[in-house]
């Protein structure tokens, strides 16, 4: 009988990992102005002075300042808005051949987002389809359709729990049993031996370190120029490696992840071929 084939998830912030800065500055705040200039800066004294979720203060003052510039935060609307964002080079075309070079090698590929971005936005551009699923934040609607509330809060310490769905094949957001349920680690779906984390800053250093302690493989991505936080956090030991954000066919990021899928495939072939007469441990697992 033919061995399954293993599957790598490979895990992605978005802004500031795929996408140049903040995803709203691209479609969102072009129709409010300057307002792109004071939005950030607002939403973290808000939290700050209320002791507040930074995440879900810019979630209220989106809504806030739509509200008051007239613009409209329908679902198909936000959606819309992330057609305007511009990625990093080679972004558009990356997914596609990095599962088509991993199904050369006995790979299946899966790719994640796992960010505090928006998943409105994120599901409206350019790569929105590319993923299996989008793990981000989230609005609730009301009866006219418009953002009234938020719905899903991914923030830098609650993404680890999404990396935890992934290992364990949850898909469900809603489902907080399963989650933290006994998976015996022969049986989860994907072990995070088979996960690449690739973020940009600190806001990432909880899925970072979870992923390389357990024996995957964590990358911090760094505009062209820029390498100061990404080589930070390869001092510090938060992650494997620090490469810039240039995801260009035959450049020094796609060949390290080509590296790293072909050591999976030959893992996998090698523990197929001595069948039970092994034994695996996940670096960090105990």
């Amino acid at each position: 009988m033919r061995a399954k084939r293993p599957i790598v998830a490979l895990c992605y912030d978005f802004d500031g990992t795929l996408a140049p800065g903040n995803m709203q500055e691209y479609g969102f705040f072009s129709g409010l102005g300057d307002i792109a200039k004071t939005f950030w800066r607002e939403a973290t004294a808000l939290a700050r002075e209320n002791a507040a979720d930074p995440i879900l203060c810019y979630m209220m003052l989106m809504i806030q300042k739509a509200r008051e510039g007239r613009i409209k935060t329908t679902h198909e609307a936000l959606r819309a808005y992330g057609r305007d964002v511009r990625f990093f080079p080679g972004v558009e075309t990356w997914f596609a051949r990095i599962r088509g070079f991993a199904h050369g090698e006995g790979v299946d590929v899966e790719h994640y987002i796992v960010s505090s971005g928006l998943r409105e936005l994120i599901e409206g551009s350019a790569i929105g389809k590319a993923f299996r699923k989008i793990y981000a934040c989230s609005f609730l609607y009301d009866n006219n359709d418009c953002a009234a509330w938020p719905a899903n809060v991914v923030n830098y310490t609650t993404k680890t729990q999404y990396l935890f769905r992934i290992n364990k094949g949850i898909e469900d957001d809603a489902d907080n049993t399963a989650v933290n349920a006994f998976v015996p680690e022969a049986e989860r779906r994907i072990p995070f031996s088979r996960i690449i984390y690739l973020g940009d800053g600190h806001t990432d250093v909880p899925c970072m370190r979870l992923v390389r302690l357990q024996g995957g493989i964590a990358i911090a991505v760094h505009p062209k120029g820029r390498k100061q936080t990404a080589r930070q956090l390869l001092r510090e030991d938060r992650v494997n490696y620090a490469m810039e954000a240039d995801y260009s066919e035959g450049g020094r990021l796609e060949s390290l992840i080509q590296a790293a899928i072909r050591r999976i495939a030959l893992t996998h072939r090698m523990a197929t071929l001595a069948g039970q007469n092994h034994r695996h441990r996940t670096p960090g697992a105990e």
